[in-house]
């Protein structure tokens, strides 16, 4: 039985993703910001009898990390996995964005995940284990017009995975990223209203009103050929199971098709290639820093 952390819970990928390690024999922890929203995944695991336990975490909260983290290892004596899924969305062209929009899209979507993880690594470290799975987007790794504060943030978030996963390789802990192209989540259509052509609230005279009008009309047109979220939640009970070696795991092969396209390197080849530029195999292999070069005198 792993013991398993997910934030965003009340539906989508997080209520998903909960049902499916709860029907593995996990013990999950799943996050939601208010106690109705939890009630469909308390029901489900009351009639399915796994073991879900909601808690309730609002994600800009950063100072109650600790406190949440410390409850769960005094409950079940060690973190398995973390799931960072929670997320926001915030389409428009940049310059009609306020200052407040792209903010609060950054805090959702970057800096909470990277501080929970912060916050669950003294534990990990102590396991000399554990598995941090962060759900990206082909967002991440592509970036589209009208989609600035969205991108952003996962391009912020897939730069930092990158990295944390070279420094707590000495300890056994791995990380994972998981691209995910248009899911039946209600992540995107929370955002537009299907009675306008323009996301709620928009400036109708934007000077980008066209470019965004269409990136809306493109959108939805998709919206109901997106992926099923239990297709990913499937792939997150997987990923805990493997070696590490993989960084990038993508949700479906739309994703796994752009990046082919966008990465010429297989995440092995790219890591070898970062350990060359960085010469840090000794930390990653818990050893201590080889002596500084001589340097040599003509």
């Amino acid at each position: 039985m792993a013991v398993v952390l997910i934030t965003g819970c009340s539906s989508g990928f997080g209520f998903a993703s909960a049902a499916a390690f709860g029907r593995a024999g996990d013990r999950v922890y799943a996050t939601v910001r208010d106690r109705s929203k939890g009630a469909a995944l308390e029901r489900l695991a009351a009639t399915e009898r796994i073991d879900i336990r909601l808690i309730y975490l609002e994600l800009t909260d950063v100072a109650s990390f600790p406190s949440v983290v410390n409850s769960i290892v005094k409950d079940a004596g060690r973190i398995d996995v973390l799931v960072n899924n929670a997320g926001i969305h915030r389409p428009g062209a940049f310059e009609d964005l306020d200052e407040n929009a792209l903010r609060e899209v950054l805090e959702t979507n970057f800096f909470a995940p990277l501080l929970l993880a912060r916050s669950v690594l003294p534990q990990m470290r102590s396991q000399r284990s554990g598995y941090i799975i962060m759900i990206s987007s082909l967002s991440g790794i592509a970036g589209l017009p009208a989609d600035v504060a969205y991108t952003a943030s996962k391009f912020a978030l897939e730069g930092a995975t990158e990295a944390l996963r070279h420094e707590v390789d000495r300890w056994r802990i791995k990380v994972a990223l998981v691209e995910a192209g248009m899911y039946a989540t209600g992540l995107f259509a929370k955002n537009i209203d299907p009675n306008a052509t323009l996301p709620f609230n928009y400036p109708s005279s934007s000077p980008y009103r066209a470019l965004v009008e269409y990136r809306m009309r493109e959108r939805r047109a998709r919206l109901p050929h997106a992926f099923d979220p239990n297709t990913l939640a499937a792939l997150l009970v997987d990923i805990p199971k493997s070696d590490g070696r993989q960084l990038r795991w993508p949700a479906d092969a739309r994703a796994k098709s752009i990046i082919a396209t966008v990465f010429g390197q297989d995440d092995a080849a790219r890591d070898r290639f970062l350990r060359d530029v960085s010469g840090t195999d000794w930390w990653s292999d818990g050893g201590e820093p080889p002596p500084p070069a001589v340097a040599e005198h003509s």
